[in-house]
């Protein structure tokens, strides 16, 4: 036999009254009631919804977004065709960088 197995058996062996003691023994049974404390007060503060007004972007607010975009997506054609200049990493970046600020400025819109 196990030693798993021994445990078991060995506790099997023991009557059902293991845990629990004899009524006159000093336990006294004690209120069932709420476990969990109460929630803490609020504090009293409400802060009201944003208005609907200023939840809005301005109108002129996706044509500045979509313009980053086109003149992002246009600086890195032009610097890879060499049209305008040579090509060279600042453009690069500054296309990458205005196709980031577009992409910004999307997840603002509202």
């Amino acid at each position: 036999m196990t030693p798993s197995e021994a445990r078991s058996a060995a506790g099997r062996d023991k009557s059902g009254d293991a845990g629990k003691s004899a009524p006159g023994k000093g336990r006294t049974a004690k209120p069932s009631g709420r476990v969990t404390p109460k929630a803490p007060p609020t504090s009293g503060r409400y802060t009201p919804p944003i208005p609907k007004a200023q939840r809005s972007s301005p109108p002129w607010y996706p044509w500045v977004l979509l313009g980053f975009f086109v003149v992002g997506l246009l600086v890195i054609v032009v610097n890879y065709a060499g049209i305008f200049w040579t090509a060279t990493d600042w453009a690069l970046a500054g296309g990458i960088g205005a196709i980031l600020v577009g992409t910004i400025m999307a997840t603002r819109y509202r």
